[in-house]
């Protein structure tokens, strides 16, 4: 891409213009995300697509997200190889092309291609982007950095539900082609913005470009390559992929136990994208038009609401967005998961009486849980597990972890979004019973499984995963002395650091 990391002075500059792109690539997602749940009630949308039943409905809707796995696939093989700036610009060019075929499609079959192109750049997207700004950013603003990108998906969605509202009065075509078509332009800017950005400086360090690493790290926090801050943080990068190199990984050996406990923390971020689809929010965010017109409002009265339940959903993930740098990882997304069994519940129960005298009360009540559900799930499980998923990972693989994590999500939510108007169709209010019973169960299974990372600098958390004893003698002892602080980074405390070190690996000792 160039040298064009010079566009932004160093220091506050460049770290909000990092930050700023980051955001702007999430907005896009969301917009992707959202932009179809206001349209698949549009007549003249309907018509292109021959008013198809819900079933093929579901598959030329949630095809998109076959593109989006495909993507992280993709990613898998050349992320590691291109480094993460060249990859986002790739997604942004595959996410122009897809939309233009999309808004100028005149067939099923096209607007069909066009969502597994758009789905195909979304899918490099959401496994890059989390983890370009997790390894650009320092520890004590990870979590509230990364899951403020999710907070903007949440505006992304909602905006795009808004603007289909707003064009629902208009008649024929640029009702539904304009909408859809927007996501180039969004697309243009991201690729613009990152034509200007830096490298991150741990893939320069895994490919041997320390100087490049260091020369990254003094213009992002605007200090010399001789600040302890700098210093510390490049030899906690050394170490970590020396210490990587003591066993080295390969994906064929996933399942045999190795010193950094590499398979298990690649199932930890997968299995919490997993709860991320699985808790149910697609059901909502895909569609919440058809959802909420099955409840008896009228469509535009649908869109509204739409919006509004997305809106909650922003509202909710403001939680995480100031909080997670102090709250933690495990507390959110465990009391978020509890809130959101106990509100699919809720609509399931209010939802059974319709048909009854007292149905279209029921119903109606039934949107106020669904804005508590809304709201649980941004507090919880919408960003943490972003977050979560890209800092478990060891840096060796971070790149083709965070791709299969989300390669993961992907598949997850084409599964949901094509099989909801199926499940809607033919058991109702049941269906908000199934997401009822996995989110019930996320509760015990993050209490157990998963342990707590805020205030670790990436390195340190491979510290709580590593088996000591299964090192030879020499990198024993250099394990036992990053623990104990002498790696971590100018400006953290290294008693706390340990503290928080050795609760974790306490607790990964009892599940692993």
């Amino acid at each position: 891409m160039g040298k064009g990391d010079a566009w932004f002075k160093a220091g506050r500059p460049t770290q909000l213009a990092i930050t700023y792109t980051c955001l702007s690539a999430f907005v896009l997602f969301g917009w992707d995300q959202g932009v179809f749940g206001g349209l698949v009630t549009n007549p003249d949308f309907l018509d292109i697509v021959k008013h198809p039943d819900p079933g093929f409905l579901g598959i030329i809707v949630s095809i998109y997200n076959i593109g989006c796995f495909l993507g992280c696939a993709m990613n898998f093989y050349v992320g590691k190889r291109f480094g993460r700036r060249e990859a986002i610009g790739i997604a942004m060019a595959f996410i122009s092309v897809g939309g233009l075929i999309q808004c100028s499609t005149y067939s099923t079959a096209q607007l069909m291609v066009g969502r597994i192109i758009t789905g195909f750049g979304v899918g490099i997207d959401t496994s890059t982007v989390p983890m370009y700004q997790a390894e650009l950013c320092k520890r004590e603003h990870r979590g509230r950095l990364v899951t403020t990108e999710v907070l903007f998906t949440a505006l992304g969605v909602s905006g795009a539900y808004f603007f289909d509202f707003g064009l629902s009065f208009v008649d024929g075509p640029v009702a539904w082609r304009l909408p859809i078509a927007l996501q180039i332009p969004m697309a243009f800017s991201v690729a613009a913005l990152v034509y200007g950005l830096p490298e991150t400086p741990r893939y320069l360090v895994q490919k041997g470009r320390i100087d490049e690493a260091v020369a990254v790290m003094s213009k992002v926090w605007n200090a010399p390559a001789d600040d302890p801050y700098i210093v510390a943080e490049k030899e906690d990068i050394i170490k970590a992929i020396h210490l990587e190199e003591v066993a080295p990984f390969k994906w064929r050996t996933i399942f045999k136990r190795d010193p950094m406990q590499t398979g298990w923390r690649v199932f930890l971020a997968c299995l919490v994208l997993f709860m991320n689809q699985w808790a149910g929010i697609n059901v909502i965010v895909f569609y919440a038009a058809t959802v909420l017109e099955g409840i008896g409002l009228s469509r535009n009265a649908s869109i509204v609401a739409g919006g509004c339940l997305n809106l909650a959903f922003a509202v909710g993930s403001l939680v995480p967005a100031l909080g997670a740098d102090k709250l933690g990882r495990r507390k959110p997304m465990m009391f978020g998961a509890f809130g959101m069994g106990v509100s699919m519940m809720m609509v399931a129960i209010l939802l059974s009486f319709q048909g009854k005298k007292v149905g279209h009360a029921t119903s109606e009540a039934s949107i106020a849980f669904l804005i508590t559900y809304m709201i649980c799930f941004g507090a919880s499980l919408n960003a943490i597990p972003w977050c979560y998923s890209t800092e478990i990972l060891p840096l060796k693989i971070r790149a083709q972890g965070t791709a299969l994590a989300v390669f993961n999500n992907w598949i997850w939510v084409f599964l949901i979004v094509m099989v909801t108007p199926t499940m809607v169709a033919n058991i109702g209010w049941k269906t908000y019973l199934v997401f009822m019973a996995f989110n019930f169960s996320f509760v015990p299974a993050i209490y157990f499984l998963f342990p707590e990372t805020k205030g670790l600098s990436l390195e340190e958390i491979d510290y709580i995963f590593l088996k000591g004893d299964e090192l030879p003698a020499e990198e024993r002892q250099f394990y036992q002395n990053s623990v104990s602080g002498q790696g971590a980074g100018a400006g953290a405390s290294p008693e706390t650091d340990s503290q928080e070190v050795e609760k974790s690996a306490t607790q990964v000792e009892k599940v692993a």
